[in-house]
C-alpha cells in the first residue's frame, strides 16, 4: 500500500514582522503599533492613570491609553485578572496589573494577557511578548515590518468591529514600509 504525504490539519504559519499594526477591540482600541518582542515574556500596554475599583463584586481596573497621532487619551476599563511582579526593560522587578483582552493581528484574533505599564519613554505603546504569540503559529521575521496590514474586522456578536476606515490605517502607513522593503531587496 502506497501512502501519500501527511497533511497537516494545522493552520499555516503566519509571517509577522518585528512590528505590526494590531487592534484591541475589547478595550475600544481600533489600531495600535506593536513591537513583536520574542525577548520579552509578558506583553505590556502603555497605560497611565490606573484606578482599581469593584464592579459587581469583582475587581476592575480603569486606565488611559494614548491614541496614535492624537493629543488625547482613551479611557479604558477591564476586569483585573491578576497582579504580578514583572521585570521592566531595565531588569528591575515592578508590580503590574494584568488584564485579558482580544488581540487582532491581520485577519487573526485571539485572547492575550497584557500588563499595564507606563511606557511613555518607549517607542511602541504595545509590546507583544512570547506568551501572547506562543501557540498561534506565528513566524517572526526580524528584518520585516507591517506584513499584515491593518487589523481585520471582528464579526462575532458583542465584540467591537475594527475596520480599515475606523483604524485610520487603511494601508496608508503600511505602504511606505512595503516600498522600503522592496527597495532594500532590489538588486
Amino acid at each position: 500500500m502506497i501512502k501519500g504525504p501527511k497533511r497537516s490539519l494545522k493552520r499555516p504559519k503566519l509571517e509577522v514582522g518585528w512590528r505590526e499594526f494590531v487592534a484591541l477591540p475589547d478595550l475600544g482600541i481600533p489600531s495600535l503599533r506593536a513591537k513583536v518582542d520574542t525577548g520579552a515574556r509578558t506583553s505590556a500596554l502603555h497605560a497611565v492613570a490606573l484606578e482599581v475599583y469593584e464592579k459587581d463584586g469583582a475587581p476592575w481596573v480603569s486606565f488611559q491609553v494614548p491614541l496614535p497621532g492624537k493629543p488625547r487619551r482613551k479611557r479604558c476599563a477591564a476586569p483585573l485578572l491578576d497582579e504580578r511582579w514583572i521585570k521592566n526593560t531595565g531588569g528591575e522587578a515592578e508590580q503590574r496589573y494584568i488584564v485579558r483582552t482580544t488581540l487582532v493581528l491581520g485577519k487573526r484574533h485571539w485572547h492575550i494577557e497584557v500588563s499595564l505599564a507606563n511606557r511613555e519613554k518607549m517607542e511602541f505603546d504595545l509590546i507583544l511578548g512570547r506568551t501572547a504569540i506562543r501557540r498561534h503559529r506565528l513566524l517572526v521575521d526580524p528584518g520585516k515590518s507591517y506584513l499584515n496590514g491593518p487589523p481585520a474586522a471582528l464579526k462575532k456578536a458583542g465584540q467591537t468591529k475594527v475596520s480599515q476606515r475606523q483604524s485610520g490605517q487603511a494601508g496608508v502607513q503600511a505602504e511606505p514600509a512595503r516600498r522600503k522593503r522592496k527597495e532594500r531587496n532590489a538588486p
